[in-house]
């Protein structure tokens, strides 16, 4: 720290990227201090009481397989500091009209024998990525550059380019392998007729066979406590309950690196930014944005499959065809009927969730930018077309529609809870075209949200980028991620 400022960083949002950042940075030494507005921090790693006492909700983000398998914070030692993950049975499960349900898990031989006249083909598929998983997740996970591993890369690509319902359709012949297939696709919360979805798609599958996807065990506020336990204990400071409004509310600097929207970014800064970088900032597309419930549950969700109760994450969606059209419907402004739905059930892993014999329900919607229309009765018709008798079970539900998302976080802009639309032209360019999307034409002011790559997800791999850029600036090293990726340990067996 030099002698005429308070900090060398001040870190503006606590979510995993900011917090992220912030241990990088604290570990070569630097002074640094997070900004939080709210009176406590995490960002979207919020857990709270929203229904009933005793029942713990996930606010935002409930499932984490990217919180074991990010490059950068497999190497905190998180469990060191309060972190426990509770692993599923499988990570993602389902349900089909006909037939028991399908079960995504860790076993690629066992989730292909659920996948009937497609085992072959799904296998052939995963197979070549799996064998090298982590070293494609480390290439995917970082910004725009030569990857490490360029054939496999390349292979990825050839696939990964094209369209959700396109690749599916071409490989698989039953509605099985299609419908898992376009279950992962669909958090990409775009068209799956659209190019690039193809990607999102083989990456989340790719996760659930390298480790069954786990919640956080007390709520996802977990992962930010041990964030921020290690970042105090090695000098870091923190503030809340303080919003920044412009830059003359911080405190002195070398950097500020925003954990935020780039909205945000371009209101605080204002004419410390051009005003032509400022307008590219306007132009950033945040997509749609999500419709969520909690419910607190007398009893287990009744699926009609019983198999379902150990996947932490549900696909409730049927067909890949019912799935696309509810995905595209959203984009033009629509409401579904038959919406795809993500539910999770983190009690189901984790018993400390709601009281003894009691659960908690979480699913969200995709819904156009900004909605305030009640999706309620669309959401609980999908639970109930597959687990007869739900409606039975809530005691309390909590709706939250996107406006209410935006108020509640202003990262979530319109209730973009993914930091932005993740598209083609969008993906590694995110907020603006720009040789390194951390940095602003302003040298001080840096952006390490997920509007920027890898995009969203609590893996703080845009933080650590961030802080891998400030400390390049300041001709000090990081630590590396990871020993060479291909001797890298399974996330299982380490």
């Amino acid at each position: 720290m030099t002698a005429s400022t308070d900090y060398d960083v001040v870190i503006i949002g606590s979510g995993p990227n900011g917090l992220s950042a912030a241990n990088a940075l604290v570990d070569q030494g630097l002074s640094v201090c997070v900004i939080e507005g709210k009176d406590s921090l995490g960002g979207g790693l919020r857990t709270e009481e929203v229904t009933l006492p005793g029942f713990h909700h996930d606010m935002c983000s409930a499932i984490h397989p990217m919180g074991v398998l990010s490059p950068y914070m497999r190497t905190l030692g998180l469990e060191d500091y309060g972190l426990n993950w509770c692993f599923s049975r499988s990570s993602v499960g389902h349900p089909m009209d006909d037939g028991p349900a399908v079960l995504l898990t860790k076993d690629l031989a066992e989730t292909a024998q659920g996948l009937g006249v497609d085992k072959d083909a799904y296998i052939k598929l995963i197979a070549p990525f799996l064998a090298q998983g982590p070293s494609l997740l480390a290439d995917l996970m970082a910004p725009l550059q030569i990857p490490k591993h360029p054939f496999l890369m390349a292979r990825f690509g050839m696939m990964g380019l094209r369209p959700a319902t396109s690749l599916a359709n071409s490989l698989f012949k039953g509605e099985r392998a299609k419908g898992i297939f376009g279950g992962c696709a669909a958090h990409s919360i775009l068209p799956l007729n659209w190019a690039g979805t193809g990607a999102l798609g083989l990456i989340f599958a790719l996760t659930a066979h390298l480790e069954n996807w786990p919640a956080a065990r007390g709520g996802s506020a977990s992962i930010a406590a041990a964030l921020v336990r290690r970042f105090e204990e090695k000098g870091g400071a923190c503030r809340t309950g303080e919003y920044v409004e412009n830059l003359d509310d911080l405190p002195s600097s070398r950097f500020v690196l925003f954990d935020t929207s780039p909205a945000q970014l371009r209101s605080i800064a204002g004419d410390a930014l051009p005003a032509g970088y400022r307008n590219r900032l306007g132009n950033y597309v945040y997509g749609p944005g999500v419709f969520k419930l909690d419910w607190a549950l007398n009893s287990p969700i009744p699926w009609r499959d019983p198999m379902l109760r150990g996947a932490s994450t549900v696909h409730l969606g049927g067909t890949l065809g019912e799935m696309a059209a509810s995905e595209g419907a959203v984009w033009l402004g629509d409401h579904p009927q038959k919406p795809f739905v993500l539910l999770c059930q983190q009690s189901e892993l984790d018993p400390s969730r709601a009281p003894e014999g009691k659960h908690t329900g979480y699913a969200y919607t995709h819904v156009p930018s900004g909605s305030t229309f009640d999706m309620t009765e669309a959401i609980e018709s999908q639970v109930e077309r597959f687990a007869p008798g739900f409606k039975d079970t809530v005691l309390h539900r909590r709706a939250t529609n996107a406006k209410d998302f935006s108020q509640h976080n202003r990262n979530y802009v319109g209730g973009a809870i993914a930091g932005g639309a993740a598209t083609l032209t969008q993906l590694f360019t995110r907020p603006v075209a720009r040789l390194n999307p951390y940095t602003t034409p302003n040298p001080r002011l840096l952006i390490c949200s997920a509007s920027t790559p890898p995009g969203g997800g609590v893996h703080g791999m845009c933080g650590y980028y961030a802080a891998k850029t400030v400390l390049k600036r300041m001709g000090l090293p990081i630590s590396p991620l990871y020993r060479d990726p291909f001797q890298l340990a399974a996330p299982g067996d380490s």
